[in-house]
C-alpha cells in the first residue's frame, strides 16, 4: 500500500489555466511550422520569414533532389553493383544532387567543376562560413578558346540561383579567400551534370 498524498485541490490548475496553456502551446507550434518547418522542408514561405532566413531555398533545393530521387529504381538489377554507402551524390537518368565543401586557406583560390551538356541546367546555393569570399561562375570546353563567365562577385557570403551550360564542357564556380582567417564553402547543386570535383 502507497501512503503519498492527494495534492489539495487549490495547488491543482484550473481548468482555465489548463486551456489557457493548451492555446498558446497550439499558436506557438502553428507559427513554427509556418514560419520554419514549411518553408525549410517543402519550399513553401506564406510569410516571407523563410526567405529572410534562407530557409526557403534550402527547402526548394530539398523538394528539387526528393523529385529527382524518386525516379530512382527501387532495387538493383542481379549481380549490379550497389553504390558506396559514403557517396553524397544521388544520381538519376539525368539529375542529380551534391553537397561539396572545400576549405579556402588565406590567400588560396579553389575550383569546383561539373561536367555538363549544352543547354543542360543546374539548381546550386553556395554560403561562405568564416568570411566573405570572391567568385567566378564560368564554363571552358573545347568549343571555346576562353572561359566564358556567367557571374562574379567580390566580399560576398552566398550566391544561389540555376546556372545553365552555354556549351559542352566544365561549369562551375572559382573561390577566393583574400581574408586572413580560413573559409569554408558550402555548396549544393540539383540538376543534370554527369560529375562534380574539386579541380586543383
Amino acid at each position: 500500500m502507497y501512503n503519498s498524498e492527494v495534492p489539495p485541490m487549490s495547488e491543482l490548475p484550473s481548468a482555465s489555466r489548463l486551456l489557457r496553456s493548451t492555446v498558446i502551446a497550439l499558436l506557438v507550434a502553428v507559427a513554427l511550422l509556418v514560419t520554419v518547418v514549411m518553408p525549410a522542408e517543402y519550399g513553401i514561405d506564406p510569410t516571407g520569414i523563410g526567405r529572410v532566413l534562407g530557409l526557403k531555398s534550402m527547402g526548394e533545393i530539398k523538394m528539387a533532389a526528393q523529385a529527382s530521387a524518386s525516379t530512382v529504381p527501387p532495387t538493383s538489377p542481379a549481380g549490379a553493383s550497389a553504390a558506396p554507402a559514403s557517396s553524397v551524390a544521388a544520381a538519376t537518368q539525368d539529375r542529380r544532387t551534391d553537397q561539396t565543401s572545400v576549405k579556402l586557406m588565406p590567400g588560396e583560390g579553389v575550383e569546383v567543376k561539373m561536367q555538363m551538356e549544352k543547354g543542360a541546367t543546374v539548381k546550386y546555393r553556395w554560403v561562405a562560413s568564416g568570411g566573405a569570399v570572391t567568385f567566378d561562375a564560368h564554363g571552358e570546353g573545347s568549343e571555346v578558346k576562353f572561359s566564358v563567365s556567367y557571374k562574379k562577385g567580390q566580399e560576398a557570403l552566398k550566391d544561389e540561383g540555376i546556372l545553365e551550360a552555354a556549351f559542352k564542357g566544365q561549369h562551375g564556380w572559382y573561390w577566393k579567400n583574400r581574408g586572413k582567417e580560413p573559409v569554408t564553402v558550402g555548396l549544393t547543386t540539383v540538376g543534370q551534370y554527369t560529375s562534380i570535383r574539386r579541380v586543383e
